[in-house]
């Protein structure tokens, strides 16, 4: 299905759901009309428009899909895009007045530039990491982070299964050959990937995909995990990293960037695999200690490497970016045979970055539009149902504060005077979420919630839905 279909298709659904032309994911009495003679015969959600936030602004970098771009033009938003990612000064201009920012890898949201970003309510991560941005500074400051961690798993895992014949053929040197005009037709250290042993250290969305595409490839398929997770297949779980390696064949890597998987393969982890063995990675570039890495191929131990992700990535596509100023190994890397590297493209396939482009901006504009966190990161994950259409002088109240004694306490009060119909909260870490739907409220009224709100003393964001 092209990115066109996608996006003709989803909204399709939206429209089931939505009027083009208002902030929102909700039916609007003209297609009530034109689908529902009669208009409130069928009971259906309510739109809702927010409250003091004026019309919303989209900044989208790095190519974000066209799908993405449909969707929020169609909910009316105000969208900016770019095609690259921008200069840090450029950027916090930009920022500034913005309600949300859509990003890919390159763009790093830091601290000192969500400190000017003074309207924004979210930010969308169009791939599975969220490293590049300061999830915590971004939570205390009321804005939610989302991702997608599954839209582009298929893709990843067909390329590690590509990498993996690629390296046991040694593909990519008789290609580089050729190329240069030289034949070298051999066989020596040459293998079917049929009865060879995947090890897979992460079996989450993309580990277990590429486990049953290695098994119907004839591979036996083990996996390390630090928790139990089912088995798909006959693969089998081992209890520690260190078994894996020294069972495996070809070792791939599928985890998050974090403390603890820094550095997860370095030079002990070499030392404890096969001789000849082969090591991928598609997770994340502080994953594998890429300098002990070149000395172990270089010392024959490691007999192949296929690396998507790097420490330090160039911020955008050109010549002569890939160097020792950026990563210190890079030339000693390059020189090495048996060696495939690639900029980063694990999900770049047309259909993996459509489907992020549906699922991301369908995250952002549920938050927009009803408040609704489920899926974020770095968020209290709250959502409450759509208020009826037939539910008038109702108010959605979307209250962020630090999670500490009293506050609930002091937000009730502010509501009690009106019909609280419903009412969620949540928090995570120093973070709280308070999401109610009021009821027997007029403009004054919401004006008078909206102002008391941003006076309590532990706020940290107020909007409100009408």
């Amino acid at each position: 299905m092209s990115a066109e279909q996608i996006s003709n298709t989803f909204q399709k659904a939206m429209n089931i759901s939505g009027s083009p032309n208002a902030v929102s994911t909700s039916p609007t009495q003209s297609y009530l009309s034109q689908y529902f003679p009669g208009g409130n015969q069928q009971k259906t959600s309510k739109a809702l428009k927010p409250f003091s936030t004026g019309d919303i602004k989209i900044l989208l970098l790095e190519n974000v899909n066209l799908t993405a771009i449909n969707i929020f033009k169609n909910q009316g938003y105000q969208v900016e895009f770019y095609k690259s990612s921008l200069p840090e000064d450029e950027l916090i201009e930009k920022i500034k007045d913005v309600h949300a920012i859509g990003i890919r890898s390159k763009t790093k949201l830091t601290e000192k530039i969500l400190q000017h970003a003074k309207n924004l309510v979210v930010i969308g991560c169009f791939c599975i990491g969220t490293n590049q941005v300061d999830l915590e500074y971004a939570a205390k400051s009321g804005i939610s982070v989302f991702n997608s961690p599954f839209s582009n798993s298929r893709s990843v895992a067909e390329l590690v299964i590509a990498e993996i014949i690629t390296l046991a053929r040694q593909l990519g040197d008789r290609s580089i050959e050729l190329h240069t005009g030289t034949w070298n037709k051999v066989s020596s250290k040459c293998w079917e990937i049929r009865g060879k042993t995947l090890g897979i250290v992460g079996y989450g969305h993309i580990g277990s995909q590429l486990s049953v595409l290695a098994e119907a490839m004839g591979m036996n398929v083990i996996y390390y995990d630090v928790v139990m997770i089912m088995a798909l297949g006959n693969s089998k779980q081992v209890d520690t990293l260190d078994e894996l390696l020294s069972k495996s064949d070809f070792v791939t890597l599928h985890v998050p960037a974090t403390s603890e998987t820094a550095n997860l393969l370095s030079a002990p982890q070499f030392a404890a695999m096969k001789d000849g063995a082969y090591v991928i990675n598609a997770s994340r570039g502080t994953v594998v200690d890429i300098a002990a890495l070149v000395q172990a191929m270089k010392s024959g131990k490691i007999a192949g490497a296929a690396l998507d992700v790097y420490p330090n990535e160039p911020a955008k596509n050109g010549e002569n970016l890939f160097n020792n100023d950026l990563n210190s190994w890079a030339e000693e890397l390059t020189s090495l045979r048996n060696v495939i590297l690639t900029p980063h493209i694990g999900g770049s396939t047309e259909e993996a970055q459509s489907s992020i482009g549906v699922e991301v901006a369908s995250s952002l504009t549920k938050y927009i539009n009803e408040g609704s966190s489920i899926g974020a990161v770095n968020f209290p994950e709250v959502s409450l149902r759509d208020l009826d259409l037939d539910q008038e002088n109702s108010v959605r109240v979307l209250y962020i504060h630090q999670n500490v004694p009293g506050v609930l306490k002091t937000v009730n009060n502010i509501l009690s005077n009106h019909n609280i119909e419903k009412q969620f909260t949540d928090s995570r870490g120093d973070v709280a979420y308070l999401m109610a739907d009021i009821s027997q409220v007029d403009l004054a009224d919401i004006k008078s919630l909206y102002e008391q709100l941003e006076q309590t003393p532990y706020k940290i964001a107020t909007r409100l839905l009408y």
